[in-house]
Parts: C-alpha cells; structure tokens; sequence
C-alpha cells in the first residue's frame, strides 16, 4: 500500500514556498517572486512539486498586496513630479560656472612624462637644479625638457622614469618666460586598470545580477551628476532634491537588479521609509546643532559664488545621499530573510515569520553599524591624527564644525538605516503568502 488514502498524493507544502509570489499566489517555479506563476524553462501552471495550482491558503493577502503597490505607486508619481518641477536651469548652472575661473587667464595644464627623478634634497629649504626636481618631457605644442620641483611626498610616492604627470603652465609675460609647475600625477592608466578589475570580479562571482547592479550604479551616477548636482546649483531646496533623486535610483536601482516583485517592492518600501526618516532627523539635527554648513574649504569657495544656496539644506543633502548604498543593502537582506523563512517554514506564522527575521535583522544591523563607524574612522584619519595633537579637550574638539558634521551625517543615516529594518521586515511579512496551516495571527 502506498498510504496515500483514495489514491491520491500528498504534495509537500514546502515544496510551494520554493519562492514567493509575484502576484497574488505563491508558486513554487517562482523562487525570487518575480513572476505572476512561472519561470523560464518551465510551462505556465507547472512547478517542481508538480502542484497544479495554487492552494486558498497561499493567496497572498489582497489588501495589503494592494497597499503596498498602491503606495508604491503613488510614490512614483510624486518623484516623477518631482523630477520635472526640480528640473534644473541649465542657463543658471552655465552662468555660475562661467563666473568661476579655475586659473589665471592663459594658463594651461599640458601631460609630460617623467624622464629623470632627482634625489630628494637633505635639507628642505634647498633649491638645487640636481635635487629635489623632475626632468620631464611636455606633451604637444611647445614640447620639450624642463625641470619642475616637486614636494619630497611626490617622490616618494614611486615615481620613475616613464611615469606620467600633470603641469600648470603660466605663459610667458614680457620678459619673463613661461614658468613650469608641477600640478598633480597622472593616474587614470591606474584607475582605468582597477575598475577593469572591479567590473571583471563582479561579473564573475555575481554574473548577470551583478551585471546589472553596474548598470544601476551607472545611471545613479548620470543622476547624481545630470540631475542633482545641477538642482542644487538652479537654487532648489537641496533636501527635496535630495530626496527626489535618491527616490528615482532605488528605484530603478533595486526593480532592475533584484527583479519585478513583492519581495523587492517590499525592500523598496523600507529603503523609501528610512530616507523619510533620514531627512526628517537630518533637517531637525542639522538645525539643533546649529551647523552653518561651511565647515570647509568648498563650502567657502560655493559662498562666494552661489549665495543663493542653502548650506544647512545642503548639509541635510549629503545626510540623505551618505545613507543611500548601505540603507538599500539592509532592506534587500531583511525583505530576502522573510521570504526565505517562509520556504522554510510553511507552517509559520506571520508574528513567528517577523520576530526570526528580526533576529536575522539584528545581526545585520551590529555588522553594519560597524561598517559605518570604522568607514568614516577610515576616511578622516587625518583629521583624527590632528585632534590628537592639539593640546584641547575632546569635547571641545568634537564641537568643531567640521567634526560635527560628519558625526551627525554618520549618526542620523546609521538612525535611519535601524528604523528601517522593522519597517521592511513589518510589509514583507504583510505581504509574503500566508501559512499553509495558520497559526493565530497577531497582525
């Protein structure tokens, strides 16, 4: 005897949560919930625990399938909106640029290539044509040899006959002839070859998803440089913007690399409540702590060339667009965790499917805290190295504006990116297919 009572198989419920649903059932050939019933290579209907359709229990629940859609919906509206009534002035953005002159009329920065390092010269203040200098052959018109002095640093730093640099000259005037200086090295072969590794590792470990997260890199990028960057300049509110910019790259961003779904409209829904979060505080910190927004070299030059920019606002901008990356990285893992336990799990409930995923949140969030702690550690090791110099007290070095703004940008993203761990975690369980015998439900 088979066991099975008139004839009939009992199909493994689990074999029915292999994925999630990407419309209002769940189907087992659907392992990413990115389908309405079915999977490439295999026929409408058809799934590997040969289920010939979806069981009432697994439906996926209408109204809060509909609310997060809906809401994301209108979400999108608003950006779109958003997008064209920030959109930037170009004559503006032009005028400004044009009112700020990188260098003195005439000057030019042409490439040479290094022929000859000299020693560095034993004392510093020595001037010497056998120390101390470059000899260099300059690239194009006027071409020819000529000795540029450079810092010791520069030398140090491994260059060598072959290597390219970078000069500013200042044309001749009269009687005195062109002046040679050394203006930076030339490090685009470098940087070109390590974003070749870059693209070339990611495409081999994570293949066509990670291919696609370099595209979505890619227009993150054409957004923040032809979209953001000019709004900021046409004198739009630089919070809005930021928050309408960061909206319309997460997402294309998740939607393109993660694929049309629940689980990733709901991930999207979390990253979308943590930037809310994040602006909100980022705007009621920046003006608790009375930050000006000019704590730095920049910000003195945009002073006297864009007065009609909201530095505070600004600094809320960067809040907003620092949080960014590591915000959609937890989202995506919480949304994938509920998803995961429920394939699983079958049996669960939504309240036990939430509280393991929580766990699963938590571990996430101590790891990422650590990430943006030891990032900005990592970054401003300098300025670090100064303040344990200065014979002041911590606290009042902490104060400084400088300080203090990367400590609040640090603080209120790492704020938002906890908040939205529930969050995400809270409309993924909402949304994901209920269990195949329910437990009693708390929400």
């Amino acid at each position: 005897m088979s066991g099975h009572k008139g004839g009939k198989r009992r199909a493994d419920p689990r074999a029915r949560y292999q994925g999630s649903a990407g419309g209002s059932h769940a189907h087992a050939a659907d392992p990413h919930g990115s389908g309405p019933g079915h999977s490439p290579g295999h026929s409408p209907g058809h799934s590997h625990g040969h289920s010939h359709g979806p069981a009432p229990d697994l439906a996926v629940p209408p109204t809060a399938r509909w609310a997060l859609l809906g809401t994301l919906a209108v979400v999108a509206v608003a950006i779109v909106v958003g997008v064209i009534g920030l959109w930037p002035d170009r004559g503006t953005v032009r005028e400004l640029s044009h009112s700020l002159d990188f260098a003195a009329p005439g000057v030019t920065f042409p490439h040479a290539t290094v022929q000859k390092v000299q020693p560095v010269c034993v004392n510093a203040d020595t001037q010497s044509n056998v120390c101390g200098n470059l000899e260099v052959q300059v690239d194009g018109k006027g071409s020819g040899t000529v000795l540029v002095q450079v810092p010791a640093e520069v030398t140090h730093s491994g260059l060598s006959r072959g290597s390219r640099v970078q000069l500013q000259v200042t044309p001749a005037n009269g009687t005195t002839p062109a002046a040679y200086a050394y203006f930076a090295t030339d490090r685009s072969g470098a940087l070109w070859v390590l974003l070749g590794i870059f693209v070339l590792v990611v495409v081999a470990v994570a293949r066509l998803r990670g291919l696609l997260a370099l595209v979505g890199l890619a227009f993150g990028g054409l957004v923040v440089g032809g979209w953001l960057l000019p709004g900021l300049l046409s004198g739009h509110s630089p919070p809005l913007v930021a928050l309408v910019a960061a909206g319309a790259i997460m997402y294309v961003v998740l939607y393109l690399t993660h694929g049309l779904s629940l689980r990733t409209s709901a991930a999207l829904v979390g990253t979308l409540g943590g930037l809310g979060v994040t602006a909100v505080l980022g705007l009621l910190t920046v003006h608790a702590t009375h930050l000006t927004g000019v704590g730095d070299e920049g910000a003195s030059i945009l002073t006297s060339t864009v007065g009609h920019l909201d530095f505070q606002g600004l600094m809320t901008c960067t809040v907003i667009i620092a949080g960014l990356g590591v915000l959609n990285d937890v989202t995506i893992t919480q949304a994938g965790a509920v998803w995961e336990l429920r394939a699983a799990a079958p049996q669960m409930s939504r309240w036990r499917l939430w509280a393991g995923a929580m766990r699963i949140g938590r571990d996430h969030i101590a790891s990422t805290i650590y990430t943006i702690v030891f990032a900005y550690a990592g970054t401003a090791l300098t300025t670090l190295l100064i303040i344990n110099l200065y014979d002041r007290p911590l606290v009042d070095l902490i104060g400084t504006e400088q300080i203090t703004e990367e400590i609040v940008r640090s603080l209120v993203s790492a704020i938002g990116l906890v908040l939205a761990v529930p969050l995400t975690t809270v409309v993924a369980a909402l949304t994901v297919p209920g269990p195949v015998r329910p437990e009693p439900e708390l929400f």
